[in-house]
C-alpha cells in the first residue's frame, strides 16, 4: 500500500472545500443551531442520568437510547468475539469521545493519562490514576489494577492521540502492551456529514458543540479476537503486530508518525502558513506529505521519507524531510543524520548530543553491540574524535545492514 502523507491523517479545516457541500451546510445551519440548542438541554439530563443510575445493563440501555436523540449513534459487529477474561481493550482513537461511546456497549475503565483531575476528570468519564506521578508509576499501578480480579477491563488507545481515522493509524506506543500478555482490539470507524469530527487544535468541549450541531455522528465498533503475546515477543513487536491487525481490519496504512511528530507538524504548520501564501521556502521542496495534493516527486520524497523513518524511527520527520529535500538520496540522508550535518548548522557538541541520543533510542534486544572505543574520554582532543568517529561509524553500518535487510537489497562488495 502507497505510503500517505502525514497531513492527510488529520484534519485541519472544520468545513468541506466542495462547493456543494458547502451550499448545503449553509441551507443547513439553522436547523444545526435549533438542535445544538435542544441537544444541549438534553446533554444535560443525559449526564445526570448516567450519574444517578448504577453501572450496568439498564444504565448503558438508557443512555444508548438518550444518545441517539443527541445524535451520537452507536453501531457494533461481532459482539459474540468479546471475551470476557480480557482484561485490557486496545483501540485506534478518532475522537474524545470514543471511550463514552464504546462504554455504551460493555463496562470498562479508561485511564487519564494526562490532562484534566478532579471533578473533570470524573465527568468525563475517565478513571483518575491517584498514585501515579511518572510514566513507571502509571504501569505499575494499570499492572497492578490488571492482575486484580472482579475489576471491569481497561481500554487504552496506543496511538495517545487522535486521527481523522481515514488514512492511518499513528505508531503504537510500547507501554500498554506490558501491562498484560492477552489482549482485545476494537476497531472503530466513525462517519458524519457535512462536517469534520474533529480539527487539530479544537477542544473537546468545542468538539462537542459541532457534534450536538451535525445532524448524527455514527460510531462502529468492530471487536477483533483476542491477541495473544508469543513468547520471547516484545512489548513493542507485540503493539507493532496488533497495530497492524488494525490497519487491515480498518483498510488504512500503519505508519510510524508519532504523537511527537503531529505535535512538530502541527507547529511547523501554525508558523509556516503565512510565508507559504507569498512564496516557496527551500524546506518545502521535499516536504511532499504537507502538501493537500502530491504530485509524483511528491510521492517519491514521501517514500524517500518512509525509508529513511524505517532505520532510524527516533528520527523527527521534518529532520528526515528537509536532509532528503537536499540530499535526494536515502543512503547519503541516513549518513548525514547519523554524523548529524543536518544544515550544515550542528557543531561539535551537538554531533556529539545527536549521536548520543540516537544511540540510545535502539529498542532493547535489537540494539548493535555499540561500545565505546575507551572506558572514558581521552585526554586529548585527538583521542576524543577518534572515539566518536568509531562510535559512529559502527552506528551507520548498523543503520545501512537494517536498511539493506528491510528492502531486499544485495549487499555491495567492500561495504
Amino acid at each position: 500500500m502507497e505510503t500517505r502523507g502525514i497531513e492527510d491523517m488529520f484534519d485541519f479545516r472544520r468545513f468541506p472545500k466542495d462547493t456543494v457541500a458547502l451550499l448545503l451546510l449553509l441551507i443547513y445551519c439553522p436547523v444545526g443551531i435549533c438542535l445544538m440548542l435542544i441537544r444541549i438541554f438534553i446533554g444535560v439530563h443525559v449526564f445526570l442520568v448516567s450519574s444517578a443510575i448504577p453501572e450496568s445493563f439498564v444504565r448503558r440501555f438508557v443512555v444508548r437510547i438518550m444518545c441517539s436523540v443527541l445524535g451520537m449513534h452507536v453501531r457494533q459487529r461481532n459482539p459474540r468475539s468479546r471475551d470476557k477474561n480480557t482484561k485490557l481493550y486496545v483501540c485506534n482513537h478518532v475522537t474524545e469521545f470514543d471511550h463514552n461511546i464504546i462504554n455504551l456497549l460493555t463496562p470498562f475503565n479508561t485511564p487519564q493519562l494526562e490532562g484534566s483531575t478532579g471533578f473533570m476528570c470524573w465527568a468525563r468519564g475517565f478513571m483518575e490514576i491517584h498514585s501515579a506521578s511518572g510514566r513507571e508509576a502509571i504501569e505499575e499501578s494499570l499492572q497492578r489494577y490488571c492482575s486484580t480480579e472482579g475489576v471491569p477491563p481497561l481500554l487504552i488507545f496506543p496511538e495517545e492521540d487522535t486521527t481523522n481515522g481515514r488514512v492511518g493509524l499513528l505508531k503504537f506506543s510500547s507501554w500498554p502492551f506490558s501491562l498484560t500478555d492477552s489482549i482485545q482490539p476494537l476497531a472503530l470507524r466513525v462517519s458524519r456529514p457535512l462536517i469534520s469530527l474533529s480539527t487539530v487544535e479544537s477542544s473537546w468541549l468545542t468538539d462537542l458543540l459541532w457534534t450536538f450541531f451535525a445532524p448524527f455522528t455514527v460510531y462502529h465498533v468492530s471487536w477483533l479476537p483476542t491477541v495473544s503475546r508469543q513468547d520471547g515477543e516484545s512489548a513493542q513487536e507485540f503493539a507493532n503486530k496488533v497495530q497492524e491487525l488494525l490497519a487491515i481490519e480498518l483498510g488504512v496504512v500503519s505508519t510510524k508518525i508519532t504523537k511527537a511528530d503531529k505535535a512538530e507538524h502541527i507547529k511547523r504548520k501554525r508558523h509556516s502558513a503565512p510565508q507559504t501564501s507569498t512564496r516557496a521556502t527551500p524546506g518545502s521542496i521535499g516536504l511532499g506529505f504537507m502538501a493537500q495534493s502530491l504530485g509524483p516527486d511528491d510521492h517519491r520524497i514521501t517514500r524517500m521519507v518512509q525509508q529513511v523513518k524505517d532505520v532510524l524511527p527516533h528520527v523527527p520527520i521534518n529532520v528526515i524531510t528537509r536532509d532528503l529535500a537536499q540530499t535526494n538520496c536515502v543512503d547519503t540522508t541516513i549518513t548525514n543524520l547519523l554524523e548529524h550535518k543536518d544544515d550544515g548548522s550542528a557543531d561539535a557538541t551537538g554531533a556529539s548530543a545527536f549521536g548520543a541520543s540516537s544511540i540510545g533510542s535502539f529498542p532493547s534486544g535489537s540494539s548493535p553491540s555499540l561500545k565505546p572505543a575507551a572506558k572514558n574520554f581521552g585526554r586529548s582532543p585527538a583521542d576524543r574524535h577518534l572515539s566518536l568517529q568509531q562510535r559512529k561509524e559502527k552506528l551507520y553500518k548498523y543503520a545501512r545492514r537494517r536498511y539493506i535487510e528491510k528492502h531486499g537489497l544485495e549487499l555491495e562488495e567492500g561495504h
